[in-house]
């Protein structure tokens, strides 16, 4: 469950922190009346990404096995790709994110009505699809096992939950918060935490037979971590820890840690890029003043 806590922390304050600077600049700069589609392109991306987890959910029903297992096994897959870009792409760009939004905000509201909304829509709903692909495929993991299958949904839901009680912070002065360093940790504990899912949908595709050696097995120590003890619940729900695990599996999980988080660590002490777009925005409005 903590770790799709953190999922739902991570992507509804990424989310939130998107609303609370579109919402601060423009009551900032005398433009609370274009507050509405702000408000109109949140709903649409929320109500977007409610259909999708209901597509996710309720579509593969009424297949074969074999064709549920190849499907939920890609779309883990798919999950995780999408996450370790999210990962990436926000340790890079927590410190240019305010920069960024206010020049796509000075477009939009020099041009139709629509685009406010459409910028609204997009920033949020981009991490409203990337959680609830990731969170589908936590649920199926978990509901393969003995745990409980809403245990995931229930963590993420504190998350965003507290994701929305420190943006309302944020906002209102009374809390500061070290975006970067925020996004570095969750990042490298989220990347173990895709990971196990990652090991899980290769579990999917091999029990699909598009993938060989369900049978052979690493190791099993399911008497030693029974999937119902506490410890193989919390392995389970944090890190999608499966007491028996293929080699392919193993395998998978291994290279995935291998590769990605000395890629992750690498980009986060790399030096960030001057903020170009800030200084072209600033000067715009001197030119325009």
């Amino acid at each position: 469950m903590f770790g799709n806590y953190l999922v739902g922390l991570r992507e509804g304050l990424e989310a939130s922190l998107v609303v609370v600077i579109l919402v601060a600049y423009l009551v900032k700069s005398g433009r609370r009346h274009l507050l509405g589609r702000i408000w109109l392109g949140v709903a649409a991306a929320i109500a977007i990404s409610l259909a999708f987890g209901a597509a996710l959910t309720y579509g593969p029903r009424g297949l074969t096995f074999e064709a549920q297992e190849a499907i939920g096994g890609t779309l883990s897959i798919v999950a995780v790709g999408f996450v370790t870009w999210m990962i990436f792409w926000m340790a890079r760009s927590a410190r240019s994110l305010s920069g960024d939004l206010k020049s796509h905000v000075d477009r939009a509201a020099d041009a139709s009505r629509a685009s406010l909304v459409v910028v609204a829509m997009l920033a949020v709903g981009r991490e409203g699809l990337e959680t609830a692909l990731f969170l589908w495929a936590a649920t199926q993991a978990a509901s393969s096992g003995e745990g409980s299958s809403s245990a995931p949904l229930i963590g993420a839901g504190l998350g965003l939950l507290t994701a929305v009680v420190i943006a309302c912070l944020l906002y209102r002065g009374a809390l500061s918060l070290n975006l970067s360093k925020f996004f570095t940790w969750t990042g490298g504990f989220l990347i173990f935490v895709a990971a196990g899912v990652l090991a899980y949908g290769v579990h999917d595709l091999q029990e699909s037979g598009v993938l060989p050696g369900l049978n052979s097995l690493a190791f099993d120590v399911s008497e030693q971590i029974p999937p119902s003890s506490w410890i193989g619940t919390l392995l389970k729900g944090t890190f999608n820890f499966s007491p028996a695990t293929t080699w392919f599996e193993l395998a998978v999980w291994v290279a995935y840690i291998a590769i990605v988080l000395p890629m992750f660590f690498v980009r986060v002490r790399a030096p960030h890029p001057p903020k170009a777009s800030g200084s072209a925005v600033a000067t715009k409005q001197k030119a325009t003043a």
